[in-house]
């Protein structure tokens, strides 16, 4: 009787954290967090911080996700994440570029999330989409900005875990790596795109 009472014991965490199978096929998440953007340097130049450097800019990401088909394993969803980062500051050794941007990126994705039934869904995403960047009138040391905004391809990829709360509501932590082109920034860097490294968490609404 003692070896039942403590396997019981033992199992009742995990227990606890199954949840009854979802119903809820629609949802949508905002997370808040920082987006870590890939330095590039500029080639052919030999002068102190040749390399244009980026701040980590405070973002916002909203997503809308729909669920398509539910396993005994996981499910299956069709997101749209949207990214926006509202300020993104730049440093560079000459007054060649602008001071700083925002952007906008858009992506519809398909994502897979494991453990259904559970309290917590471990779930990876991938898709592709298009960008804006929304270049400042300023250079970086003063003086106008000769150059404008521009668009941008997007891939994306991300992983997260979502965890449940109470009811509808949960809580999520997410990372993902939007793949763009680089920003308008008047100067020809070594790389033609840019990995825009998006981390934060935020609340999800299933219903």
């Amino acid at each position: 009787m003692r070896r039942f009472l403590a396997a019981g014991l033992l199992l009742l965490p995990m227990t606890c954290l199954c949840a009854a199978q979802d119903e809820q096929k629609h949802e949508i998440a905002v997370t808040v967090g920082r987006t870590f953007i890939s330095d590039q340097t500029v080639p052919n130049t030999s002068f102190f911080n040749n390399t244009i450097h980026s701040g980590a800019g405070l973002s916002f990401n909203f997503s809308y996700a729909h669920a398509l088909r539910t396993y005994q394993w996981g499910s299956v969803w069709l997101e749209i994440p949207f990214l926006w980062n509202p300020d993104e500051d730049l440093n560079y050794g000459q007054n060649v570029i602008p001071i700083d941007y925002s952007s906008l990126f858009l992506t519809p994705a398909a994502r897979v999330r494991f453990l259904e039934g559970f309290a917590f869904h471990p779930w990876v995403s991938f898709g592709g989409g298009y960008g804006r960047f929304f270049v400042s009138d300023k250079l970086l040391f003063g003086g106008p900005n000769p150059g404008g905004s521009g668009n941008t391809g997007l891939l994306q990829m991300g992983v997260g875990l979502d965890v449940k709360v109470h009811g509808p509501w949960g809580i999520r932590l997410a990372a993902r790596d939007f793949w763009s082109g680089h920003p308008p920034l008047l100067v020809e860097t070594n790389r033609d795109r840019q990995h825009n490294f998006f981390v934060g968490g935020g609340v999800t609404w299933q219903f």
